[in-house]
């Protein structure tokens, strides 16, 4: 494969033109020793390219005001996404992909980006489906050994709770962050990279996740205007409409580097407001922090002092430690718990007259003395532990526990949330992905991050489902009490209230009552109740009291499959009688831009054979988006397309259970007629219809004039993953209407419709099939894409690491005397080279004209045996090599100047 034409940010392409010629470059700014690498300031964590793109306002504003080096991991190349400008898909895209990302982010002065190579398989709901498929130790070790080697005072991230709609490889990435947050601090986590890679242990400052949750104006005064859901967040803002040097606001520089992403259809991205009153915030929520903060501060500075910035006057010096522990998140109204008080001393002096003192909320009340007999000796810890107590009539809530560190040098203060609860407190079931979620941000020493998700269970219109609701005893006696079901109008239970009976201090129970949607007239999937959400109270009694929780019940609209009629025929027309069922609304919307019936609309019909499922469906069309040639048959939610969407069992925690057919009505295929084309996407078994879908047959008809199209599909039982279930199989169609040519859809409608809802199996439709008797199977194991873009492969990794020391993919970091080049020379036709190596491995070699890769070669080695090679050039004038080389799972880059 030839890789040519790969661009870098142009400080880094200067800073490799005067690396020396045979060692490895220089680190581009202050060295640690032992490391050999870059110091950052700040470093996000993401899951794809382009994943960072909503805070480089902020990046960039703290580059250019305060100096602040940031730097980007990138878990995957976003391989799997979408291209909008070509035809490349796989490794190809990714690397494109990586050139765009270093593009866009060098508007923002950010030069470091690490790319880790794990596979970026589809667009997915589910974080422990990636965390399957990348691999959970391998991947978190990548992202330690980087901050170890970085040393970055702030980890940004994104939001690690499956929130609906949020991406499973974004959740995944946030849960990596936070827990390399802790890891690349304790010398137990990952100590091969103390003891064989000469790594140190380093602890960062503070963590943070991308937005807040709760509600602010735009304009100059938007971060103090914010005002979060749960009192207890800390929420900071950077306004994107402060100025660069250049006169432009930094949410104008923004756009611009968000038009960089030009595969993922970004390069229309509007242009940033003009009138600062319309200008947002870029909101960071703090997760964790062992640096002192202020609340208060609504500068852009304010998530930098005290770690990257020196304290506002009179604060504490940099560097110095000041956080909260808590021996549990949970209390109950009359508990103590205990609060340690954790002081460190900054590496480079000693903290004097140190005393922590405790800020509590009204009415409660603490023992203990936060005074230190002595100073703090520079790089100590000393602790100070208090017995806090938890009023009777304290409310049932988050709030904050807060402490100040006073000392000769200055103070501080800091905050911890705990949560009171009566003695039981009774919650709705979880979905299971919300299950895994509770359970590691509790593992994770998170449990604050449960108030992000609103606990939500789904039944299908007219239906009956169980709704099963735990308790927990979080007090000191055993319990017996009751728990009542509200329910809104509309929807029934079995009993108002049930009893449960000696709930031991500690234990775990439930009760469950069986639901009904007694009025079907009740609007489903998005429209009905508030977004779809019709509220639910679950309320518990005890010996101590009453609590009450809230939750909410979904909709899923519901059908009944009838078996095609007589004469039935795949042939884009619904013959009378063939689809006797009912027909579907599949109008609504559920993403995007609102439509009108001429817009955008649809219509279906399902009926089933003996053999297969049939669709038809009737789109109402006014534009005709991109005709993509059949080659690129792929990604259907670009342009104008149908995407029918199977979960067998109605059961499916994430889309590798289910099938999903993306359907072009019309192609860009003029000697064949512009005919349809249709293929597997984010499901069971990915890719061309002929290969993933055998027997599956389509015919679509499109109006001319065009106001419309007709598709009509015929899906064998036999190539959905499962058996169907007669009684429940889940089933959606979304239409996707795209009215511009530039690959990108408007408006997406659906019959089943909630924000990502084509990653949700449990908000499909369901339907029944009377009649008909499922085949005996096995269910098929899902196939996931297994090749992603390696860091080897791409010249624009190999430069970077050539100058930051930081290996390829951020594997271990061979030694540099591990590859030898001697002898590099321009000679007829590229570049002559002498490779040697200290052990057996392979050496990537790329003929680099400072901005650009113009030829390579890859060739294996043995151990100290010379190798000379020619690197083809075809045109350019290269004017170094650069070459990667990996033995037994390490790697090291390094940059030889030509003759």
């Amino acid at each position: 494969m030839r890789l040519k034409a790969f661009l870098l940010p142009t400080a880094l392409a200067l800073a490799l033109a005067g690396t020396p010629a045979t060692a490895l470059a220089a680190p581009a700014g202050g060295a640690h020793a032992g490391t050999g690498t870059v110091d950052l300031d700040v470093l996000f964590v993401s899951a794809h390219p382009d994943d960072e793109a909503g805070s480089l306002a902020t990046l960039g504003q703290w580059k250019e005001n305060y100096g602040v080096r940031a730097g980007v991991v990138t878990i995957t190349r976003g391989e799997g996404g979408g291209n909008a400008v070509g035809l490349e898909e796989g490794p190809p895209l990714g690397i494109i992909r990586e050139r765009e990302e270093r593009t866009a982010i060098g508007h923002a002065g950010v030069e470091n980006l690490y790319n880790l190579d794990r596979v970026d398989f589809w667009y997915t709901a589910s974080a422990p489906l990636s965390e399957r498929i990348w691999g959970h130790d391998d991947t978190l070790a990548k992202i330690v050994r980087v901050i170890r080697q970085t040393r970055p005072e702030i980890i940004m991230t994104m939001n690690p709770s499956p929130t609906p709609g949020n991406h499973g490889n974004h959740q995944q990435a946030a849960r990596f962050a936070a827990e390399a947050f802790h890891a690349a601090a304790d010398p137990t986590a990952f100590p091969e990279q103390l003891t064989r890679e000469g790594l140190k242990p380093f602890r960062p400052a503070t963590f943070l996740r991308t937005g807040g949750t709760g509600t602010s104006s735009a304009g100059p005064a938007c971060a103090s205007s914010f005002t979060p859901t749960v009192p207890t967040d800390q929420v900071f803002g950077v306004w994107e409409g402060t100025r660069s040097a250049n006169g432009r606001t930094w949410a104008e520089i923004e756009v611009d580097a968000r038009r960089e992403y030009v595969t993922q259809g970004w390069a229309g991205t509007a242009a940033a407001p003009t009138d600062p009153a319309a200008i947002r915030c870029d909101f960071y929520t703090l997760v964790d922090s062992r640096v002192p903060y202020d609340p208060a501060d609504t500068s852009p500075a304010a998530i930098l002092r005290g770690s990257v910035l020196p304290p506002a006057p009179g604060g504490l010096p940099r560097g110095t430690e000041l956080y909260l522990t808590t021996d549990r998140f949970d209390l109950t109204p009359g508990q103590t718990v205990t609060v340690t008080a954790h002081v460190r001393a900054p590496r480079d002096r000693a903290l004097s007259r140190p005393a922590v003192s405790l800020r509590l909320p009204s009415g409660w009340t603490a023992t203990g003395s936060g005074a230190f007999k002595g100073a703090i000796a520079a790089g100590k810890e000393r602790t100070a532990t208090f017995t806090v107590t938890v009023p009777a009539n304290a409310a049932n809530q988050q709030h904050l526990i807060g402490a100040t560190l006073t000392t000769g040098q200055g103070a501080g203060r800091t905050d911890r949330a705990v949560r009171v609860v009566a003695d039981v407190r009774g919650t709705l079931e979880p979905l299971p992905e919300v299950g895994v979620f509770r359970d590691w941000a509790r593992d994770n020493g998170y449990p604050q991050l449960d108030t992000l998700i609103k606990p939500v269970l789904t039944l299908g219109s007219g239906g009956s489902r169980s709704v099963r609701v735990d308790l927990r005893n979080h007090g000191d006696a055993t319990e017996s009490g009751t728990v009542t079901l509200g329910l809104p109008a509309g929807f029934t239970a079995d009993a108002a209230t049930k009893s449960y009976a000696n709930l031991a201090p500690g234990a775990a129970g439930s009760v469950t009552f069986t639901v009904t949607n007694s009025d079907a007239t009740l609007p489903t999937a998005n429209e009905g109740g508030s977004d779809g959400d019709y509220g639910i109270t679950i309320t518990t009694t005890s010996s101590s009291g009453t609590t009450v929780e809230s939750g909410a019940l979904e909709i899923v609209p519901t059908s009944e499959v009838p078996h095609a009629g007589p004469g039935h025929a795949v042939d884009g027309v619904a013959s009378p009688g063939e689809y006797p069922g009912e027909e579907l609304d599949l109008s609504r919307i559920w993403e995007g831009q609102a439509t009108t019936p001429q817009d955008a609309s649809a219509t279906g019909r399902v009926a089933w054979t003996e053999d297969a499922l049939k669709v038809f469906v009737r789109v109402t069309d006014d534009v005709l988006g991109t005709k993509v040639v059949p080659q690129d048959c792929k990604r259907q939610r670009r342009t104008d397309s149908v995407e029918i969407i199977v979960d067998p069992k109605g059961n499916s925690t994430d889309t590798s259970t289910v099938f999903k057919a993306g359907i072009f009505p019309v192609t860009d295929d003029p000697a064949n007629g512009d005919p349809p084309c249709w293929q597997r996407d984010a499901d069971n078994r990915q890719g061309p219809a002929d290969v993933t879908a055998p027997g599956m047959t389509v015919v679509s008809k499109v109006s001319s004039p065009y106001t419309g199209y007709t598709i009509e599909a015929s899906i064998p039982f036999s190539v959905l993953p499962d058996a169907v279930d007669p009684q429940r199989m889940g089933f959606n169609v979304l239409i996707y209407d795209s009215d511009t040519q530039d690959l990108t859809s408007q408006s997406r409608l659906g019959w089943s419709t909630f924000t990502g809802v084509r990653a949700d199996p449990y908000r499909y439709g369901l339907v029944t099939l009377p009649g008909y008797t499922p085949a005996d199977r096995e269910p098929s194991a899902p196939v996931f894409p297994d090749t992603a873009a390696r860091s080897v492969h791409s010249p624009q990794t190999i430069a970077q690491s050539a100058v930051d020391g930081v290996a390829p993919a951020a594997v271990p970091r061979l030694p540099e005397r591990a590859l030898r080049l001697t002898g590099q020379t321009r000679v007829a036709g590229g570049v002559k080279v002498t490779v040697r190596a200290d052990r057996s491995g392979t050496v990537h070699l790329y003929a680099w004209d400072g901005e650009r890769a113009v030829g390579d070669r890859s060739v294996d080695l043995r151990s100290g045996r010379p190798v000379t090679v020619v690197v083809p050039v075809a045109d350019g004038r290269p004017t170094s090599l650069l070459a990667a080389f990996e033995a037994g799972g390490s790697a090291l880059a390094t940059q030889a100047r030509l003759r």
